[in-house]
């Protein structure tokens, strides 16, 4: 059996009426493990309460860099941790920086990435970072991100590059700092991320899809999915020549590597 996880969704973005059906719809493309991330103190609050009204889903708690709207406040430090304490938190997810024109100031941004990985560290969770540059196939910013993760020692916790669109060695410079690499949709349309598929080691690649609601596509039936994280795995495993259940069982096998799914 083809068992599937996705490391990245935005569950707490949906109408509540919405999620059973995205969920039943998981289980059905055999994705049996859903990590749901924060963006703000509210939406991972919201996270943890579908995490713990759902036996698939775990939580994980964070700020998102574009959701910043000034240096981190201690207030939303001190709420987040408490946050994370929660059983059902198994990652801090999402954090990171963004270096996109109309993103914030750099330096909010900053403070935010190094006060959450301090926390992350604290609480044993491994990171799930953002790092998004204008063009996706160059190293672009990139190293700037792994070169915060290492002055903080996001090693001691590890974690994942999510929703990879970079180039090779921004990659490698990732896995060598500790981190996976998770692959998403964009592998499906993206040709520069398909040599890099094939070469990375398999025991560093995760699967996700960065599920939200797209109310921009007309038609429902079109959205991103958690389902949709089986699209991704018949390609990687159609780029190594290898079998979707080898993709599934390697991938799932990495994600339990990083984390401690809760009961």
């Amino acid at each position: 059996m083809v068992t599937l996880c996705d490391c990245h969704v935005h569950l707490a973005s949906y109408d509540a009426d919405d999620i059973s059906g995205v969920l039943q719809r998981a289980e059905s493309a055999e994705v049996q493990t859903i990590i749901t991330a924060g963006t703000t103190v509210d939406t991972s609050q919201r996270c943890i309460e579908l995490a713990g009204a759902h036996s698939s889903v775990y939580a994980g708690v964070g700020v998102h860099p574009n959701r910043l709207r000034g240096f981190l406040k201690d207030t939303d430090l001190d709420a987040l941790e408490r946050l994370a304490r929660s059983p059902r938190v198994i990652v801090w997810s999402e954090t990171g920086m963004d270096y996109l024109p109309s993103a914030p100031d750099q330096h909010w941004q900053e403070q935010s990435f190094r006060e959450q990985i301090r926390l992350a560290r604290r609480l044993r969770l491994p990171l799930v970072w953002h790092s998004q540059v204008p063009e996706p196939n160059t190293p672009g910013q990139h190293p700037e991100t792994v070169r915060i993760l290492r002055e903080e020692h996001a090693e001691d916790v590890g974690g994942i590059m999510h929703y990879f669109q970079a180039d090779e060695a921004t990659a490698r410079m990732a896995i060598a700092a500790g981190h996976f690499i998770s692959f998403a949709k964009p592998l499906l349309r993206q040709p520069h991320q398909w040599d890099i598929a094939r070469k990375l080691p398999l025991e560093w690649i995760v699967l996700e899809t960065d599920a939200s609601p797209q109310p921009y596509k007309p038609n429902r039936a079109d959205w991103t999915e958690p389902k949709d994280v089986s699209l991704v795995a018949q390609k990687l495993a159609d780029l190594r020549g290898i079998t979707v259940e080898e993709v599934a069982e390697a991938t799932t096998r990495n994600l339990l590597r990083l984390v401690t799914l809760s009961t």
